[in-house]
């Protein structure tokens, strides 16, 4: 309490209010001043509340101020089931309401602030039924709520802009630009008119400058017009092609098939349309309703704020709760084994579910049926635009065969012809190379004959001054040719001007017509390319929302149902320990002693004698051990001992017989060895 106190206390302290309290002061204050205080904060969000509460009944301002309230969506810490006691304490000015209020308030002040400009224009008037029969009190409702549509809006338009990141100073620098460039541009033209101006005849020029640049964008915007439609001929040519092509197929199919298979493929298109008709479409047609109904709802009320938001996510979470234990005690409550329909019922809706299913997937599959067809058909019209052969089937297949193999004859011959030509073109490669050679050899030859004659460079000379003389009579024909192409030309321009003049005039009439119509066709492809728009956001923002629903629901369900499986098999392990148990009980109890020996208590019994007989054994031999453990030690030492000593004697015994000369004998207790 003593938080929200001083919370309450320093925004009261700050802009826009400056009370200047403390903590003592503002809990000191009269009913009457903290009212006050409350409508202060009221008239901040609101200004129509700037009232003083002394000129007006108790009465009055706390159904002011609990109106206002109501608008704003505050509501009550003890809920609605004392809306009373709040409207009596709202009337007193009792601390214990009008504090949460003063809190609520402060804490939201741009959001409240922005509710309730919104609120003066979207809280429709309730205008009774009866009322409503009058025409004109009906026309002038329609427009209201026709206003109050545009008004919601202009309000998005205005707070997308808002958050689209312009900038009025971004905009002013954009305009002061634009208009140094426009001075520039006048200046410009200034100077060339001053220009023209020294010109003789400068207006007739001017005149037919305008003109021809008028002509030049009038054939630019004809020559469009003509692009534009030489593309619609050629999609409509296509799109022809394509019906005939599946007008063809579909005749050789029928031409193929029996009467009896069409029959069936006709009557399985009947069943799935009478499915599609009578149960799937009516279905989704209904759930489209509802969510439309839904939207439609959701768009008539007003912005929710992030604490109502938040609110309604507790209220769900909370109803969710109670729905789950409902269920769970229901399942408890009612043994499925009991309902004798239950089996058929899940039956009976995996049936519903499978068929479902592969409708959907039939569906999806005629859907890529279609769309592969259309491409193939899209794709033998290109084909056959591009001077491609069309799909061949049948008889025409065996005679492309055919022909092929005719072209595979044909393709082998020439490639011999094609190896021979290579082989003669490598032979007259070098019979070039041996001349190009001699050509070298008699020019060194020439050149030292004209150094010796004083004329060197003579045949250089000579020939650049039949390559200039061949270049120039070259230069002359071409000129020649020049002019009459360009005579030829013009008079060929001329021409096709004036044919393009004489085929344009009645499509120019066309292009009237086309762009009045255009002009009264595009504000209501705008207004219903708005109106698609809207529809579009909303719906996508409701399916964000029902996709992490659906998410949520199905991690919630995947980890009941782990949950529930682990629950089902400790419970099957609890009542198989509870079987055994139960077992040994009884053989624990039976007389005869057979049957008792049996017993798991019994050969425990007995696992456990014979375990402690064999740990006194053990005990004794570690005892042995412990006493033995010292002598057994030195015994061991004295081994390695005896080890290392006689592996002493081994290697000097083999020393000594290979430093022995041969020959000579090696006595050595009890023998003699002659070494070798």
């Amino acid at each position: 309490m003593s938080e929200q106190l001083k919370f309450i206390v320093e925004q009261l302290n700050r802009e826009p209010f400056k009370k200047n309290f403390n903590l003592i002061t503002f809990d000191s204050l009269e009913p009457m001043q903290l009212l006050q205080t409350l409508n202060d904060a009221l008239a901040e969000i609101d200004p129509k509340q700037a009232i003083d509460i002394r000129e007006e009944m108790p009465e009055q301002t706390a159904k002011r101020m609990f109106t206002l309230l109501g608008m704003l969506k505050y509501k009550p810490p003890g809920g609605m089931s004392e809306v009373s006691s709040f409207r009596q304490g709202l009337v007193i000015g009792s601390k214990p309401v009008v504090h949460p209020i003063l809190h609520w308030l402060l804490q939201r002040i741009p959001e409240l602030k922005k509710r309730a400009y919104l609120a003066r224009f979207l809280v429709k008037l309730e205008v009774p039924a009866e009322f409503l029969q009058d025409d004109v009190i009906a026309e002038t409702f329609h427009q209201y709520e026709e206003l109050v549509g545009g008004f919601k809006n202009i309000h998005k338009e205005c707070e997308q802009l808002k958050s689209s990141g312009f900038s009025t100073a971004e905009i002013r620098r954009d305009i002061v630009a634009m208009e140094e460039e426009k001075d520039q541009l006048i200046k410009r033209v200034e100077r060339l008119k001053k220009r023209v101006e020294a010109v003789s005849n400068h207006q007739r020029m001017l005149e037919l400058a305008r003109q021809l640049r008028v002509e030049k964008e009038r054939e630019e915007s004809l020559a469009h017009q003509k692009q534009e439609q030489k593309n619609q001929l050629f999609q409509a040519e296509q799109r022809l092609q394509r019906c005939q092509i599946q007008l063809r197929d579909l005749q050789q199919a029928a031409a193929d098939e029996k009467p009896e298979s069409l029959m069936k493929r006709l009557e399985e298109d009947i069943k799935f349309n009478s499915y599609m008709v009578s149960e799937k479409l009516p279905r989704e047609l209904e759930n489209t309703r509802k969510v439309v109904k839904y939207l439609q709802k959701v768009a008539s009320e007003p912005a929710l704020g992030q604490a109502e938001l938040r609110e309604l996510e507790d209220k769900i979470r909370e109803t969710n709760t109670e729905i789950n234990h409902l269920i769970e005690k229901k399942m408890m409550r009612n043994d499925p084994m009991d309902d004798k329909l239950s089996l058929f019922r899940q039956q009976a809706a995996i049936i519903v579910r499978k068929k479902e299913t592969k409708v959907e997937e039939l569906q999806e599959a005629r859907e890529e049926l279609a769309a592969v067809e259309r491409e193939l058909n899209m794709k033998s019209s290109q084909a056959q635009e591009r001077g491609g052969a069309k799909l061949i089937r049948g008889d025409e297949f065996k005679r492309y065969v055919a022909k092929m193999r005719g072209k595979s004859s044909t393709y082998k011959k020439k490639r011999q012809e094609i190896a021979e030509l290579k082989v003669e073109y490598g032979v007259l490669q070098r019979t070039e190379e041996i001349l190009r050679e001699r050509h070298t050899a008699g020019q060194q030859q020439l050149e030292s004959l004209e150094a010796q004659r004083g004329i060197s460079g003579y045949s250089d000379t000579q020939e650049e001054l039949e390559r200039v003389s061949a270049i120039k009579s070259e230069l002359d024909e071409m000129k020649g040719r020049t002019l009459d192409d360009m005579s030829e030309m013009v008079k060929k321009l001329n021409s096709v001007i004036a044919e393009k003049k004489s085929a344009l005039s009645p499509l120019i009439k066309d292009l009237r017509a086309l762009r009045q119509e255009h002009a009264e066709l595009a504000p209501e492809f705008e207004q219903k390319k708005a109106q698609y728009d809207t529809c579009a956001a909303g719906l996508e923002s409701n399916r964000s929302k029902l996709e992490q629903e659906v998410r949520m629901l199905r991690e919630e369900t995947a980890q009941e149902e782990s949950r529930y499986h682990h629950i089902n098999c400790m419970r099957e392990i609890t009542e198989s320990q509870m079987e055994r148990a139960a077992d040994q009980s009884k053989i624990n109890q039976s007389m005869d002693i057979q049957v008792r020996r049996t017993a798991l208590r019994e050969k425990y019994i007995a696992n456990t004698a014979e375990q402690e007989s064999l740990g006194k054994v053990l005990r004794q031999q570690v005892k042995q051990v412990r006493e033995n453990q010292e002598p057994n030690m030195r015994q061991m030492k004295m081994w390695k001992d005896l080890e290392t000593l006689l592996e002493c004697k081994k290697q000097c015994y083999l020393k000594a017989q290979s430093q022995a000369p041969i020959g000579h004998v090696i006595q050595d207790v009890g023998k003699d060895m002659l070494v070798l």
